[in-house]
């Protein structure tokens, strides 16, 4: 299946201020993240930001926050965005209006990211984790977090796929613009 920008959203999970300087190659999961942000709100494809318990873990980069009236924010306690009541409840509006593909990018790959993955997955959404758009502390931890995505029925996609996906098509505007932003 591929992605389709009418049937899709994008899910930024807890690209932390303070979370953030402890995963491996960090400056890639923001690059690659704000890629898939810029794509997104492009596209109109709908935006959720979660932030893990922000009092302790500070919130979004500055990189990844769009004032947009499509970006949704919400803080959590759990690790799995899916089993956060009112995160679940905006998730599924976003199914029932449509949207059953969720594309997924944030940290950390083994914990929060793989947890929502699964949980999603199990829900029939159809899930794309976008691996280079996403770490953890350790590589080993993330590489583990892609083989249990995989095995679960999430598809594990990089950054330039999504976006292509999501344009479908060269030779417009859009695809310009977009398409130059990954050179």
């Amino acid at each position: 299946m591929l992605l389709d920008a009418g049937k899709s959203s994008l899910l930024l999970i807890d690209v932390q201020e303070r979370l953030l300087p402890a995963m491996h190659e960090a400056d890639r999961v923001v690059r690659n993240a704000a890629l898939l942000l810029t794509a997104a709100t492009t596209l109109a494809v709908p935006v959720t930001v979660s932030e893990q318990y922000p009092r302790g873990l500070g919130h979004t980069v500055p990189e990844l926050v769009a004032p947009d009236a499509n970006v949704w924010r919400f803080e959590k306690l759990s690790f799995s965005c899916w089993r956060d009541r009112p995160l679940a409840n905006h998730l599924i509006g976003l199914h029932e209006a449509g949207r059953p593909q969720v594309i997924l990018a944030g940290i950390e790959a083994h914990v929060c990211v793989l947890q929502t993955a699964i949980d999603m997955a199990m829900a029939g959404f159809a899930v794309f984790a976008v691996a280079d758009a996403m770490s953890s502390r350790r590589p080993s931890s993330a590489e583990l977090a892609f083989e249990r995505m995989t095995a679960n029925g999430v598809q594990v996609v990089t950054t330039e796929m999504a976006v292509f996906e999501l344009l479908g098509q060269a030779g417009t505007p859009t695809f310009k613009a977009l398409s130059a932003l990954i050179k």
